[in-house]
């Protein structure tokens, strides 16, 4: 068993946090990732229900499991029930990413609830350090969804160096041998999302899996095209790593032209209605040519925890 500082403090068998996918992490994935030993966390969108929030919440509580849920700290502001609703589930963590999360720390702690935040930038570090967050996410650009423009493993090694706070590598981790790599640079686990993509147990479609499945991390793209189109108001500075489509090879580049253009804007929206997946966003990261088959996601993680302890075993022989 591999044992880590987060490990300890959330009591869990693996050093793997599921990602808060908005779109893709309900509660039942977030179950699955804490019954394969992990902390699966439920994703909030910037338009989602805080009833939602609470449903979610149940599913991981009636099996008896920790969980965790993801904010984003830009919609906070205007969206107090969301908050509201994810202190009163009473999780082991909340993340509070994309935005300063200091407004937000305090009434958390307040209730006994771990705050976590991504940091993309060493500004960012010191931001969540000064607020006073638990845990440190340092989400490398090869990161599915919404992230920042450094590579995981610089950024890894920058902010461990600038920290004492456990942190946590997201971006390019979906094998147990990039989890070992992780751990062995001094991250404290890995915040996972590409790998339980294809898992039932998400809310993606069978159509959205299937595309997962064929995909390979070249298909991938940095670009903020969906947030335009949908007229989103997600900060410029974290756009999104998507699977590539005719919007993004249409409009990738051309995103002032975009902002003007009704019918792309109206496509984009009624696809993501009827899942059509040449105009919908698929965010997904670039390990996801790692993810080959529909798998539980209590076997992935299980997997990856068996993996990463052989790779481990594997690199304690160098030293020789």
């Amino acid at each position: 068993m591999i044992r880590t500082p987060l490990t300890r403090w959330f009591d869990l068998d693996v050093p793997v946090f599921g990602a808060p996918m908005a779109g893709v992490a309900g509660g039942e994935l977030a179950r699955a990732v804490s019954l394969g030993g992990g902390l699966g966390m439920i994703g909030v969108g910037p338009s989602t229900p805080a009833d939602w929030i609470t449903e979610q919440a149940r599913l991981p509580e009636e099996s008896d499991v920790s969980f965790g849920i993801g904010l984003m700290a830009w919609v906070l502001a205007d969206r107090p029930d969301q908050l509201a609703a994810a202190i009163a589930a009473q999780p082991a963590m909340v993340s509070v990413s994309f935005g300063d999360p200091s407004p937000f720390v305090g009434p958390l702690h307040d209730a006994g609830i771990a705050v976590a935040t991504s940091v993309h930038t060493l500004a960012d570090v010191d931001r969540a350090v000064d607020a006073g967050a638990d845990v440190l996410v340092a989400q490398g650009t090869e990161a599915g969804g919404h992230t920042g423009h450094r590579a995981t493993l610089p950024l890894l090694v920058d902010v461990l160096a600038s920290t004492d706070r456990p942190v946590l590598a997201a971006g390019g981790i979906a094998t147990g041998a990039a989890l070992a790599a992780v751990l062995v640079a001094g991250a404290a686990g890995a915040w996972v999302g590409t790998a339980l993509l294809a898992s039932p147990e998400g809310t993606g479609t069978d159509a959205t899996r299937a595309r997962v499945r064929a995909a390979g991390g070249e298909d991938t793209v940095l670009t903020s095209v969906f947030d335009i189109a949908q007229g989103l108001d997600w900060p410029s500075r974290y756009p999104g790593r998507a699977l590539a489509n005719d919007v993004t090879r249409a409009w990738h580049g051309r995103e002032d032209e975009l902002r003007g253009d009704a019918a792309t804007a109206q496509r984009v929206r009624t696809a993501r209605t009827t899942g059509d997946l040449s105009a919908a966003p698929v965010y997904a990261g670039e390990a996801v040519g790692q993810v080959v088959d529909e798998r539980s996601a209590t076997d992935v993680v299980r997997r990856l925890a068996a993996d990463a302890e052989v790779a481990l075993q594997r690199a304690a022989k160098l030293a020789r």
